[in-house]
């Protein structure tokens, strides 16, 4: 009984989860050289030096960094509701001309490159330190977005944003500390201001970085220099893929002594060296010996390939679209080319789309001296583009659905137009038809289920034909009065 007690009384240990084998010393928990494993931070984003020194001189930094933002910039938008046609173009005039797309594109990298970056919007007339309010921007007096890197300029991190929302703890001011190149030392309020993150980090770790996040270089560093590496390696591979030896008998005697032996030695191999090639011969001694070596490069070519496809997950980008080459086997690129777009995609819609409409409703402001209506919307075009064929296809299957659906009553003729404008950038059927119209259509509405749609037979009118026999007509000898035919 005492033993039994004192066996319940034994305090039960912690222990490290995982599978191990003491004596195989297998397992994390066992002395061997894989248990010494573990993860460090590396802090390249503090290193600014460092990170543009990467994006000048290695190309695979600078396409890491300016792929996704090229992409989820280069193709635009599209309006989808209904607004007046100078209105649409007078706001995709101002896009091309405040170079909105190109200042978007500018904050992206710098984010994913530094970490962080913000886009001021700049109003003429107003203090940059006050809080934006949209219903006072005059008329013309949007002048674009200066991109801004997170090293020229810094949060106030004693001014927090106590408004509940999307915002909230945020820092509400942000210093401008780089004025040499002619930018005042403002202090501008959040609500001017388009900031982008590059790395989303959790709380702890955003305050080491002045509440900015990580640059995307950080995160490939380590596979990055096995890459180049692995490349450089390879390269210095070929100044000896074929090495030449030649044995001279008593060698080192002849370094030895010198003198006017090793003087003949050293003409002799310059002889050679100046006499040697491929159509040429090689003028040596009867008991010296020459033999050339081949290094052999298998193998090489799948380690590089290994290294990229590494690097390819890292920045989520894939071969086909980093490196420019296509996979190797029967794969064509195309199932990773259009994952890729659908990630584009969804950035656009988590990113791009709110400060887009931000900035779509200033330009409504400052332009055409009102706001956005509420049913305003649009899309961004996509990206993946269908060959002839495929583009065909989808528009006779388009239109024919439509067609049916106007046929059957479903929709109107107004409302059918509209869906095939909507739709000309995927089918390319359809972009010329107007908002003039669209709008002179006749927007009937469809007749209801069990009314007949063919039109009653129209009454027949004229005189009716007779029953009488016709005659044959007038010959040379005269008219017939022979009966033909009938008609009933």
């Amino acid at each position: 009984m005492a033993r039994n007690k004192q066996a319940s009384r034994r305090t039960v240990q912690a222990t490290a989860d995982g599978y191990e084998n003491f004596v195989a010393r297998v397992g994390m928990q066992t002395p061997n050289q894989h248990s010494a494993s573990t993860y460090r931070a590396n802090f390249t984003s503090r290193n600014r030096m460092l990170v543009e020194w990467s994006y000048r001189s290695s190309w695979l930094i600078g396409e890491s960094v300016d792929a996704i933002p090229d992409d989820m910039t280069r193709k635009g938008i599209r309006i989808t509701s209904e607004i007046d046609a100078k209105d649409r173009g007078t706001l995709e005039a101002q896009l091309d001309q405040l170079q909105i797309w190109d200042a978007l594109n500018d904050v992206l990298k710098w984010s994913r490159l530094y970490g962080g970056a913000v886009g001021f919007i700049m109003i003429e007339g107003q203090a940059p330190m006050t809080p934006l309010r949209l219903e006072t921007i005059g008329e013309g007096k949007f002048k674009g977005i200066l991109p801004l890197d997170r090293w020229m300029i810094n949060p106030v991190l004693t001014r927090r944003i106590k408004e509940m929302g999307p915002n909230l703890g945020k820092p509400e001011l942000y210093d401008v500390v780089t004025t040499a190149t002619g930018i005042p030392a403002w202090r501008i309020h959040h609500s001017r201001l388009i900031r982008f993150d590059g790395v989303t980090l959790p709380f702890q770790q955003k305050m080491t970085e002045n509440e900015w996040g990580m640059s995307v270089v950080e995160r490939i560093w380590d596979r990055l220099t096995a890459f180049d590496s692995a490349t450089v390696g390879a390269a210095q591979l070929v100044y000896k893929a074929h090495l030449r030896t030649y044995k001279v008998e008593k060698l080192r005697e002849l370094i030895a002594l010198g003198g006017p032996a090793f003087e003949a030695l050293l003409k002799n191999i310059d002889l050679i060296r100046q006499f040697q090639s491929n159509e040429g011969m090689t003028l040596m001694d009867a008991r010296d010996t020459f033999e050339t070596h081949q290094y052999s490069f298998s193998g090489l070519d799948d380690i590089l390939s290994q290294f990229a496809e590494q690097i390819s997950g890292a920045v989520g980008i894939p071969l086909v679209r980093l490196f420019g080459q296509s996979p190797k086997g029967f794969s064509t690129g195309d199932a990773d080319l259009a994952n890729y777009y659908d990630r584009v995609s969804s950035l656009q819609e988590r990113r791009l789309r709110l400060p887009v409409r931000r900035v779509l409703d200033i330009m409504h402001r400052s332009e055409l001296g009102k706001p956005l209506p509420d049913d305003f919307t649009f899309e961004f075009n996509p990206l993946w583009q269908m060959s002839d064929v495929d583009r065909s296809t989808v528009a006779v299957n388009t239109t024919t659905a439509i067609v049916n659906a106007l046929d059957a009553g479903l929709m109107t003729t107004k409302a059918a137009m509209t869906d095939l404008r909507e739709n000309s950038d995927v089918t390319g059927i359809g972009a010329s038809i107007t908002d003039e119209d669209i709008e002179n259509a006749e927007d009937e509405a469809p007749p209801g289920i069990g009314e007949l749609v063919d039109k009653p037979p129209e009454p027949t009118g004229g005189d009716p034909i007779s029953n009488e026999p016709t005659a044959d007509s007038a010959g040379g000898r005269g008219y017939r009065k022979r009966a033909l035919r009938w008609f009933k």
